[in-house]
């Protein structure tokens, strides 16, 4: 196993050990007294903080000059996918029971539930185009395809505000991240 193999290898160990204590918490009946709230929390704010690791991979790489960090990009933006995934089914599964008239009121009802769902939808086809197959299809197409995960970190950071009642603090301190990852970009290209 080659280096980069094994980077990624260990990558993806340490992004799914939050997930794994989520199960055993889960297991051992240990998610307090909401546990769907808790679910839908913690697969929330995984997502989130996975995407700010995506949006960095970038500025970190031209600031350091490291160019290793690019292959790990693909790697944290499917892990983020991977735990947006998890905190939209237990929207629709536990929260809803699949009932999609339900769903499909709540999204159109709460503007929280409204950024969310938009974040979600942006990532779906980031995910599904993240594969060499797909870059060498879309060619130059696919780096505008993926500019999607911009107003996707954003509608996440916006979802991730709305949602809070009063402590504001941690919606704001990942926009205030979210916000300089993209303005490093914009400076960069100008």
């Amino acid at each position: 196993m080659n280096t980069r193999t094994f980077g990624k290898a260990a990558v993806i160990v340490v992004a799914l050990v939050p997930a794994a204590a989520l199960l055993w918490d889960l297991y051992r009946d240990a998610l307090g007294a909401n546990p769907i709230e808790e679910i839908t929390h913690r697969t929330g704010e995984w997502a989130l903080r996975l995407l700010v690791v995506t949006l960095a991979v970038t500025p970190l790489r031209r600031l350091t000059g490291w160019n290793g960090l690019a292959p790990y990009r693909r790697i944290f933006g499917l892990l983020a996918f991977f735990y947006a995934t998890l905190h939209f089914s237990t929207f629709v599964v536990l929260d809803h029971f699949f009932d999609w008239q339900r769903i499909i009121a709540d999204v159109g009802k709460r503007r929280y539930v409204t950024a969310g769902f938009a974040a979600f939808v942006l990532l779906v086809p980031l995910a599904i185009t993240s594969t060499r197959g797909w870059v060498r299809r879309l060619g130059k197409r696919w780096a505008r395809l993926h500019r999607l995960v911009y107003p996707a970190a954003l509608l996440a950071v916006v979802h991730y505000y709305w949602l809070v009642k009063s402590d504001v603090r941690g919606p704001l301190a990942y926009g205030a991240v979210v916000a300089l990852l993209l303005a490093a970009r914009l400076v960069r290209r100008r």
